[in-house]
């Protein structure tokens, strides 16, 4: 084959590439809007403002609904009044299904993908990250005694309790897990916790970061990817026993928009594959300790991964 002939066919199939790219962007502005609902705390905010300036990148256009409810937003999917949303294995599996079984992160989220199929919703990828519930403590406090699980937690609150009852160890709990049938009752038979009444301290969920930074309380519960765990330098203890379930978010998608929305699917399961615990604490510290916007944050993230 001669030079000519090579660039001849090289201009030829780059310019059926270009089309192809062309018409895929053309169908995409075409359709209807993508109507997208999150919810009212940090992390959704940075997942709906890299939603937004990633699907634009890539064609789609996006109108953006924060502040929903969960429950709100899961009836409006049904609905149809919402396209998509970013919701947690363990929300769906617990809230929506009313599902308690302990489950690997695997299983919680077939289970959901499989149940949601039936309404026409679709489970993408979900995200490397976890977002779950965990106890945290002051990390110089946690190395110093030596606890890194929450059985070895659980071993020091009743030494204490045992030996010395005058200098009760206190646990930070939000209101809703102290009285939830899948909260601290199950939690304290899962890991054989007696407790005494003193040693617990019943607050605000925004609460029990500041609280165990500043000492009032020795542990408290936490979620694991929020900005003050690192901005407060806490120590998450490992589950040991797995009690908590997995909430690996995900994006979740009618199955009319993805069929009406050609690169949909692929373009939310880039995006998703990047959201790894480490990544969304760091975002999440960066908006509530460094008082970024959550705009301004998802976009220098896209931009360190080249995607802007």
């Amino acid at each position: 084959m001669t030079t000519n002939n090579r660039v001849a066919r090289w201009l030829k199939q780059t310019a059926l590439a270009l089309t192809a790219s062309l018409a895929l962007s053309q169908a995409a502005n075409a359709a209807e809007p993508i109507m997208m609902a999150t919810k009212s705390f940090t992390e959704q905010h940075i997942l709906s403002a890299l939603t937004v300036l990633w699907l634009e990148k890539k064609g789609f256009q996006v109108i953006p609904k924060t502040n929903i409810a969960t429950t709100i937003s899961r009836n409006a999917m049904i609905n149809k009044q919402i396209d998509m949303t970013w919701e947690y294995t363990g929300t769906s599996l617990i809230i929506f299904n009313h599902i308690s079984k302990p489950m690997s992160s695997q299983q919680a989220y077939d289970t959901v993908k499989n149940l949601d199929a039936k309404l026409g919703l679709v489970w993408l990828n979900p995200a490397p990250m976890n977002n779950t519930y965990a106890f945290a403590m002051q990390r110089s406090r946690a190395e110093k005694e030596g606890i890194n699980t929450l059985s070895q937690l659980v071993t020091k609150l009743e030494q204490i309790r045992q030996s010395d009852p005058d200098h009760n160890w206190k646990l930070g709990l939000d209101l809703e897990f102290a009285g939830r049938s899948d909260g601290m009752k199950p939690l304290q038979k899962a890991y054989n916790m007696p407790l005494d009444r003193p040693q617990i301290r019943q607050m605000d969920p925004g609460l029990v970061y500041n609280a165990v930074r500043d000492g009032f309380v020795d542990a408290g519960l936490i979620y694991t990817t929020d900005g003050r765990v690192k901005g407060f330098d806490l120590k998450v203890l490992e589950d040991d026993k797995h009690f908590f379930p997995s909430y690996n978010v995900t994006p979740v998608v009618r199955q009319d928009v993805l069929a009406s929305h050609p690169g949909l699917d692929a373009a939310l399961n880039q995006l998703s594959a990047l959201i790894t615990d480490e990544t969304i604490t760091e975002m999440n510290k960066r908006v509530d300790i460094d008082h970024q916007s959550p705009q301004q944050v998802a976009r220098d993230f896209l931009n360190s991964k080249k995607m802007l």
